[in-house]
Formats: C-alpha cells, structure tokens, sequence
C-alpha cells in the first residue's frame, strides 16, 4: 500500500524552504508552541486577507514574520494598521522584538493552499463539492498549471458513510522530487460534520535548487 507523504516536507531543501527558520534545541517546545499560536492569530483575525503561508524567522531575540497573501491591501490596511496590531499580537505571544513582511502573491489560481481555501468556503456555502472542484480546476487551468489534482473526503452531501470524492486534470507526478509540485490543505464546517479538502499543483520539473525569494511589499 503507498504511503502518504507531505509533497512540500519531502522536497524541503532543494525546492522547499523550511516554514520557521531557527534552532535552538533548549527552547524547542516552547518555539514551536509560538509559531503554532502566530500563526492561528493571524489566520483567526484577517479571514478575508486569502493567506497562504506564514514562515518565521528567529535570530537570538528578533522575531521576523513574512506573510504570504493575495489581498495585501487587506492585511496592510489603512496608513500600516493591519501590521502594526499583527506586531502587536506576535510581541504578546513572543515578548520579543518583531518585524513583519507581507508578500503579495500575484496569482493566487496557482496556488494550492489559496484554492484549497476556495474549495473550503464554497463547501461551506452549500455549493455542491464536486462543482466547487471543478470550479477550481477551472481557475487552476486558466493559471496555465501542468496538473492539478483535488481531493474532498468526509460525509459528502451528508451521506451515512464517510467517502472521499477525486478530480483531476493532467498529471501530478508526487514521486519526482525535481517535480514542482505545490500542495494545500483545507477543513470545510458543515451542518454534517467536517469535510477534508487536499489539492495538489503541478507546474513542471525544475533544477533541484532552493525557489528564489519574491519581492516584500513590507
């Protein structure tokens, strides 16, 4: 039977960069507590800013937070607003000194967590899960994407029994650790229970070789 790996934890470190960025083995519990505490803020307090990733960086007491968006304007808000109560959020978690970055992801079709999300609030909308993926699939498609693959498992249409639903287009070669591939996660609340929504991106093979940063808007 195949086993089910991460497609971003096993390409981390030539094609993938690790999500937090520090070592310090003494604090180790208490670190990953905060990043996992940063992280829920952010994402709890600006829904509608369409976040895609958070990663975090430590250097002795200096804490730099870069978010990854595709509604930068949302998130910023008016005059720095929006920054500055994420500062404060994260100094009342950390204690610490914090800088924050806000990436702007131009296109978000060809992103997976963002079409993930997508999925999700359709769901939650009472829009029938197989049109809402192939909603995405459409959206992925029009973002010129060599393959995509979505999956959405739990009580679907709230059926007694518990099953997973696929839809796919192209190819998504998860094996091939020189294959770009992206990969999302979302948990749509329904009146039946929770369903999981999984989409995979695929947009060729590349160079085994770090991505280079994008521009900071911040």
């Amino acid at each position: 039977m195949g086993q089910k790996v991460n497609p971003i934890s096993f390409r981390l470190g030539l094609q993938e960069e690790w999500r937090s960025r520090w070592f310090k083995v003494k604090n180790l519990a208490q670190f990953l507590k905060e990043d996992y505490q940063i992280r829920k803020a952010i994402k709890k307090r600006f829904k509608e800013a369409a976040i895609a990733r958070i990663d975090i960086e430590r250097e002795a007491t200096d804490i730099t937070v870069i978010i990854y968006t595709a509604r930068p304007g949302i998130l910023i808000g008016r005059k720095g607003a929006g920054t500055v109560e994420i500062k404060k959020m994260v100094e009342k978690i950390t204690g610490g000194k914090v800088k924050i970055d806000v990436v702007e992801i131009k296109n978000p079709d060809a992103n997976a967590q963002l079409l993930a999300d997508f999925i999700k609030e359709q769901i939650e909308k009472r829009v029938v899960p197989r049109r809402a993926m192939k909603l995405a699939i459409d959206r992925a498609i029009a973002a010129k994407v060599k393959g995509i693959k979505i999956e959405v498992a739990g009580r679907i249409s709230g059926a007694e029994i518990a099953r997973s639903e696929k839809l796919s287009y192209g190819r998504v070669p998860l094996t091939t650790i020189r294959s770009k591939v992206d990969y999302g996660f979302a948990e749509a609340q329904t009146i039946y229970g929770t369903l999981g929504v999984k989409v995979w991106l695929y947009f060729g093979e590349t160079a085994s070789q770090k991505p280079k940063p994008e521009e900071k808007l911040t």
